[in-house]
């Protein structure tokens, strides 16, 4: 089945693994930088050719001057339909010196989160899938890395938007054990599940449609939709 597929990402984010881009110009091709909006293209390709629908930003707009009003219109108008977000996590996406409500990527999960009502017409909840991109060097360890004395995956959740991390580990009643001082998931523990790139992109079709499972379960786990 289609699914209409909001894409979220830190537009000019170039530390990311290099795609090998290549632009014209007029002394021929130049090779480029690749950043995050690149692999926003290459899920395009990918849920086109799976008859999904592609909707995302396509710019690096500031939102220093921007009303909550004018936030709210332009989120509304590309999340309103949509089914699934894609939340891309790369390893430059937060901007440090910058508060939280003053960028991008948390109001289009808190929007994708809420339901929303225009012109007569209701959204649900979206389904999120966390899509971790591979950093400069190839690796994804700056987020997921693997603890073989819990034998289990470990998520450096402090990187991500508060937003995201609300709503990860956050089942409402978690099969979990005790390891080392902290917890060990099992299951779906997460509304928000973390997917390698790499895994992503081999069978998109299979992680959007374990977002729409969990979104028809959302009533299990404690979902957080604002920001703080």
């Amino acid at each position: 089945m289609a699914r209409k597929v909001f894409v979220s990402y830190k537009y000019s984010d170039s530390l990311v693994q290099d795609l090998g881009i290549y632009q014209d110009s007029f002394f021929g091709k130049i090779k480029i930088a690749t950043t995050a909006r690149h692999y926003v293209d290459e899920i395009s390709e990918h849920l086109t050719g799976d008859d999904h629908i592609y909707k995302g930003e396509n710019d690096d707009e500031s939102m220093e001057n921007l009303a909550d009003s004018s936030i709210s219109s332009k989120l509304g108008d590309k999340i309103f339909d949509s089914s699934v977000t894609v939340v891309l996590i790369s390893k430059g996406m937060k901007e440090s010196f910058t508060s939280e409500k003053d960028q991008w990527m948390p109001w289009e999960v808190s929007y994708s989160l809420k339901k929303q009502t225009r012109l007569g017409r209701s959204s649900s909840t979206n389904g999120v899938i966390a899509v971790v991109l591979p950093d400069e060097s190839g690796s994804y360890e700056y987020y997921i890395t693997r603890d073989g004395e819990c034998n289990c995956r470990s998520l450096n959740t402090s990187i991500l938007f508060q937003i995201i991390r609300d709503n990860i580990f956050n089942v409402k009643e978690p099969n979990r054990r005790a390891c080392n001082g902290g917890w060990v998931y099992s299951g779906d523990s997460s509304y928000i599940q973390s997917v390698k790139w790499s895994d992503f992109i081999a069978n998109p079709t299979k992680y959007i449609d374990k977002a729409i499972e969990l979104r028809d379960k959302k009533d299990d786990f404690n979902i957080v939709k604002t920001i703080r």
